[in-house]
């Protein structure tokens, strides 16, 4: 060794830059073997902090073994893993290995809080001051929130966020409890980070986690069960850790509980606690791809000649926050389906309308329901300047509550107006129609908001930092597909009962559909049906 001052501002566990070390056979014979064996240089050079012993010798599981050859072999790997088994350190000791041998390597190391993300790179930090002087690199830069070596290599340390690594080149970004980071970050990460790192050749994207609901990383993870993506998975079950068996798991449990069990050490998709649909449901659920995705709308499955769809609408103020949605689905028989799903959050109440009477006309003259306590604007102009007749009329009635009308009486208005009473049954008959597999749908984000539609005092909201406008526009059909009449609508000999009867009402430029009221109390079916216009087009079609 040539020089006695090699401590980099200090700290002697640390090589400064420019300082020149002697090998001799020994070392060089270790530094080739530690750099081409990740597993060899963990066993014997990294330290760990042990809760129980502190700090030790990190002696990698085979789970962890088997993680560093599924970073080496791919370039994107997801984790799915339960709490506590280690996953951040057999994280820190591949990306420690990845700099110090590596020329120019730079990592992101980023996690859901920028706290937890600097304690990751604490780890590595921890990690390299015990490396023995002559497998270290030089340091340039140490600090909370970035390492830079010598040889080039660096690591950032950083919450997940849409602009943490924007216009930055890594080789390698670690994604710590991603499920965990909100939903809308998850999006806007994925949208401006992923095209840089598919863009390169061997750009890598590691991503860990705990599962918690169904958001991105349940999408992730599915997809690539599926086929659907290039993920490799690194699936670890809590008995994969020494010491971990049943006696462990039933005192876990005793001190937890069951479905906390489930989820942080089965690592279950379970949703958030207390939803509206069972936890064992929604686990149940699968989406898939829809068959196209034309302006927004994902289109499921494509219209049926002679079948019969309904559309519920969902409006917001297209500012970016709450998102206009709708659901198309068809009526035809039971389980009904959802066949197309829409979801925007800039598209105007100008714009909208355009939209939903297109769709409305392309599944056969769908009769169109819509929210109105903010859309009011939209069922105007989809009625009155695009000319669609079939919209749902709705009255109130002191007595009866929210009912569906025909012909526009003085107490009618287009549309509904969603109050607690009808959300109230809307929410117990959507529960009624999953639960019983009477409504069946594939859409990732139904699934997604279901996973957090949870008890907010007497009703249902989303959870906070999530939103619920699909499940909102599967509440309103649920409220209308409970309704009698509604029933006897999709039955055939009734269909043709109404049409003889009514012949006189065809020309008349009123709404064709009609329901029963909220309290199940059935109206004459000829009373419900007058004024209804061009009945006989919507029934045919």
């Amino acid at each position: 060794m040539q020089q006695n001052d090699t401590g980099y501002l200090g700290n002697k566990n640390l090589k400064r830059r420019d300082v020149t070390l002697q090998f001799n056979k020994e070392q060089i014979e270790e530094y080739i073997k530690c750099s081409q064996d990740v597993n060899y240089f963990c066993s014997k050079y990294v330290k760990i902090v042990s809760v129980d012993k502190g700090l030790v010798q990190f002696s990698p599981y085979e789970y962890q073994k088997n993680m560093f050859k599924s970073f080496d072999n791919n370039r994107y790997t997801i984790c799915k893993m339960p709490r506590q088994v280690g996953k951040t350190t057999g994280v820190v000791g591949y990306m420690l290995h990845k700099i110090l041998f590596n020329e120019n390597f730079n990592i992101a190391v980023l996690a859901n809080k920028q706290v937890q993300a600097r304690e990751i790179l604490a780890r590595i930090q921890l990690a390299y001051e015990w490396l023995p002087k002559w497998l270290q690199q030089g340091i340039i830069e140490w600090n909370k929130g970035n390492i830079e070596l010598e040889n080039g290599s660096k690591i950032l340390a950083s919450a997940t966020s849409s602009s943490a690594v924007r216009g930055q080149s890594y080789n390698l970004i670690y994604l710590d409890e991603f499920a965990f980071v909100p939903r809308n970050i998850q999006d806007m990460f994925f949208a401006s980070v992923f095209p840089t790192i598919s863009s390169g050749q061997t750009s890598k994207l590691i991503i860990t986690s705990t599962p918690n609901g169904m958001n991105l990383f349940y999408k992730i993870w599915t997809d690539s069960v599926n086929g659907n993506n290039s993920y490799a998975r690194v699936d670890v079950h809590w008995s994969d850790v020494p010491g971990r068996d049943e006696a462990w798991k039933e005192e876990t449990i005793r001190n937890t509980s069951v479905d906390q069990f489930r989820q942080e050490f089965e690592c279950e998709f379970l949703g958030s606690a207390n939803t509206l649909i069972h936890p064992t449901i929604l686990s149940k659920l699968v989406y898939r791809a829809p068959e196209v995705i034309e302006n927004g709308v994902k289109v499921f499955k494509k219209p049926v000649k002679d079948h019969y769809y309904a559309i519920t609408v969902d409006v917001s103020e297209g500012l970016g926050g709450d998102y206009s949605a709708f659901t198309v689905i068809d009526t035809t028989t039971i389980p009904y389906e959802v066949v197309a799903t829409f979801k925007n959050n800039e598209i105007t109440e100008l714009l909208y309308p355009t939209l939903l009477a297109n769709v409305g006309r392309f599944y056969n003259n769908a009769a169109i329901l819509i929210e109105v306590n903010i859309g009011s604007q939209v069922v105007n102009i989809l009625h009155e300047d695009l000319e669609y007749e079939n919209i749902v009329i709705t009255k109130a009635s002191a007595k009866k509550g929210t009912q569906i009308g025909a012909g526009f009486q003085r107490q009618n208005r287009m549309g509904m107006k969603t109050t607690k009473i009808t959300k109230r049954i809307g929410c117990s008959n959507l529960k009624a129609l999953i639960e019983n597999n009477k409504l069946v749908f594939f859409d990732y984000d139904i699934i997604e908001e279901l996973s957090t539609f949870i008890v907010d005092g007497t009703s249902y909201n989303a959870e906070e930092g999530h939103n619920d406008d699909l499940v909102m526009c599967l509440v309103l059909f649920a409220w209308m597909a409970s309704q009698n009449y509604f029933k006897e609508l999709t039955s055939t000999d009734v269909r043709k009962k109404i049409l003889e009867d009514n012949e006189r009402y065809y020309e008349e430029e009123l709404t064709p559909f009609a329901i029963m009221l909220d309290d199940g109390a059935q109206q004459d079916v000829d009373d419900v049906i007058s004024g209804i216009s061009d009945f006989d087009r919507f029934l045919r079609s």
